[in-house]
Order: structure tokens, then sequence, then C-alpha cells
């Protein structure tokens, strides 16, 4: 008797192909689609709707069943709400990864075992492997300009257990080929970016909906004031966009980076001409999740990403008793926190966690 697979449907591409190939591989596959996100658009219309309608077109083509289930009130009380504490603290958190820890590999998964699923499967670029001792490592996709590891890094062995990800040794030019000879109605259909429940809308507008915004004084250290900022949320460190200072006197024609958020006097920190004040030698992490399990060694070497659109770099981890310590073989330009940074070592992804701060 065939497995059940119950694939999460977005709506897209990836995951339609995704659904099609475990098809033609023999499994019984359901399609589920998560409304994660509530929110009309200016017309009065659901912004999910047109999704759905895509993932209703897939699941007939292929002739599979579908589902839909709504996660709007989890998301937010477990995702949203961390995305605006994060915000509100001065940091730039990544909601995406605990979307996939706290809905897509928890209650998503917890709904499709629901359904008779043995499998979930998702769209995802990477790959895994389940060995024979019931381990189950989380690897690179073969397309690495994809990878979407680093969104995964805070999944468990539990989560990671009945995992297929099919697109996993498939290169994004593959998948939409595959998509347009089989006819599916997405096989052209643009790829979503950035934070999902924000999309193509301005960022800063889209915040200012849930923080007020605080304005402020943007200066130099030495003491000279520059302008006003909008907030301090609205700005990361390294940021040269947007700050709306250019043309000051004395400036050497380079351009203005931020180099500190000074949350207590709500103040902005900018600096050009040398970034050296925006690389850091190393960071701190309060605890990572590991996979598939913490190393054995306190100290070792592995590379990592400090963001998800990143070369891995090669860095020293040291598990201390109640931090971890990341020294960077180079130094690394505005480290972030709130933003995760991820292990690897060969194909694998082996952990990451929040960084709290970065060593000078």
């Amino acid at each position: 008797m065939a497995k059940t697979v119950v694939v999460g449907m977005s709506g897209g591409v990836d995951s339609s192909v995704a659904a099609l190939l475990l098809k033609q591989q023999g499994y019984n596959v359901i399609g589920l689609y998560m409304n994660n996100w509530e929110e009309k658009d200016e017309c009065g219309a659901c912004t999910g709707e047109e999704d759905f309608a895509d993932v209703r077109r897939v699941a007939n083509a292929l002739g599979i069943p579908y589902y839909s289930v709504n996660f709007a009130k989890e998301y937010m009380d477990r995702v949203f709400s961390y995305f605006l504490a994060e915000y509100k603290a001065g940091r730039t958190p990544n909601p995406d990864v605990l979307c996939n820890r706290e809905i897509k590999f928890k209650d998503f998964k917890r709904e499709a075992f629901k359904l008779g699923a043995d499998y979930i499967a998702t769209g995802h670029y990477c790959d895994i492997l389940h060995d024979e001792n019931g381990v189950h490592h989380l690897l690179k996709a073969k397309d690495q300009s994809k990878d979407q590891t680093y969104f995964l890094n805070q999944l468990s062995q539990e989560q990671l257990s009945s995992v297929l990800f099919p697109l996993g040794k498939l290169d994004k030019t593959e998948v939409r080929k595959i998509a347009e000879e089989n006819g599916l109605a997405t096989a052209g259909k643009k790829d979503s970016t950035g934070i999902c429940f924000i999309g193509e809308r301005n960022f800063r507008n889209f915040l200012l909906n849930y923080i007020p915004a605080q304005k402020g004084k943007i200066m130099t250290f030495d003491g000279k004031v520059l302008g006003e900022h909008l907030g301090l949320m609205y700005y990361t460190i390294g940021q040269r966009r947007g700050l709306n200072i250019g043309g000051q006197k004395g400036d050497d024609g380079s351009r203005w980076f931020v180099i500190e958020k000074d949350m207590k006097n709500n103040i902005l920190y900018v600096a050009h001409g040398c970034e050296d004040r925006l690389y850091s030698k190393g960071l701190i992490m309060n605890e990572v999740n590991w996979i598939p399990f913490p190393p054995q060694e306190k100290e070792f070497e592995c590379t990592a990403k400090f963001r998800y659109r990143q070369e891995e770099q090669k860095c020293t981890v040291k598990i201390l008793e109640n931090r971890v310590e990341v020294e960077f073989f180079e130094r690394q330009r505005a480290i972030t926190e709130g933003q995760f940074a991820v292990f690897y070592k060969g194909n694998a992804c082996i952990g990451g966690g929040v960084i709290e701060k970065a060593i000078f």
C-alpha cells in the first residue's frame, strides 16, 4: 500500500512541483494549504485567496485532494509577537526561521498526521538524510543559490523525522521546466520575496501600524548632529540607504552608514569613509539548536552564515557553560543582533542560534 505524504502547498511553483514529483514516485499525495496571515488588500479581498486558488488549480491538475488550515492565531501569538518584540528592542529578527519551527514543522505536521500522513513534504530547497539509526541530518540543496537550510536551523530531530524535501537535488531552472512540461498553473508564477506577511509593501509603513515611531537624532560619535531618523526600528547596522543625510559639510564623498543604535537615548550613530567600526572578530550566542545532536567537542572549526545571502565563512566555535562564542577567521562586516548564525560542516547544516552580541 502506498505511503501517504501531505505536502505543504503555498500556491507557488516549488511546492507545486514537490507534489507532482511525489505523486510520480508513487506516493498517495494530499495538498494542505496554510493560512498564516489574515489581512485584506485595499480592494477588500483576502490576500491569500489567489494563492489558494493556485493550489486548487494545481491539485485538480494532479488529481490529488487538497485542504486548507488556518494558523493565523498561532502565527500571531508565536511568530509575529516575537517579530514585534525584537524590533521594539532595537534588534533585527528573522521571523521566517521561527515560522518554520513553530508553524510549518509543528502545527502543520500535527494537522498532516490527522489526515493520515506517513510523511510531510515542503518545497524548500534543501535535502535530508534519515540514517539507519533513526538520526535525521539536514543537508544543503544542490542549487546553492537557493539553499534554504539557513531558515531551517531551529528544527529538532522530532520535527525533521518523517520529512521529505523533493527539491533537494534540483536546480530552480529544472523545477520551472518540470512545471512547464506538466502544464502546472504556477509554472511562471513569480517567486515570493521578503517577509511573508509584508510582501511587496513598504516595510516602514507596515511596521508603523504596529509600533509607534519615535523620531530622534542622527549623530556622529564626535557629537555632530546630521539629521533626524524616523525611528530606530527602521535601521540596521551597516545600512547605507534611506539615511537622507548626504551633502554634509566635510563629507569626503563616501556614503554614510549606520554603526550603532542607542536605544536608551534614541540616537542613531553613523559614519562614513573607513568602515573599520563595522567589522567584528566574533560573536556571542546564548544557545544553539544543534543538528542532529550537540557536538562532543567543546571547540571546533566549521563554516557559518551570519545572514541568509552570504557565502559561508570559516570560524571557530567555542561551547562554554552559559554561552557559545564564535571566532571568525576573517573579520565580518555588520554582524546584527537578532539575526541567526547558522553552522555548516561540509554539506550538512549542524545548527544555529540567535546572535546576541558582536565581539570587536
